[in-house]
């Protein structure tokens, strides 16, 4: 489910100028699940990838507790999430379960503190507030 949820987002991403499309299809806590997709911009640094999209699309929801991601793309391998992706993920749920699939049925699961271990995190800054 989740994983459909992901490539039918895909099938939306804006990419003109790398052809690189990416869904992924974030789960919520309460069950729900909210879809997002790259969306590429001539300004290249202003290229929004997948994964934070469906984070924004959840917070602007009131969403801010997640359980897992199912990130999808057209590569031959599973495509991890970029650093920023991670950053992004992890001020929300630092034991994130991440699970990224090929076009061709292959796939890698991990847990974000894997990927993004040492995380800046709100702890960081307490007494700076």
């Amino acid at each position: 489910m989740l994983r459909d949820a992901a490539f039918a987002a895909m099938e939306n991403a804006y990419a003109p100028y790398s052809g690189f499309r990416v869904g992924a299809a974030l789960l919520t806590t309460s069950g729900e699940i909210v879809a997002g997709c790259n969306v590429e911009n001539s300004a290249y640094g202003e290229t929004m990838c997948a994964e934070r999209v469906a984070v924004a699309g959840a917070v602007a929801q009131g969403l801010k507790s997640f359980q897992e991601i199912a990130i999808a793309s057209e590569s031959e391998e599973p495509a991890p999430p970029c650093g920023s992706c991670r950053q992004t993920m992890s001020e929300f749920a630092p034991d994130l379960r991440v699970t990224s699939y090929a076009r061709n049925g292959k796939q890698i699961t991990w847990r974000l503190a894997e990927l993004l271990p040492e995380a800046f995190a709100p702890d960081h800054l307490r007494g700076r507030m």
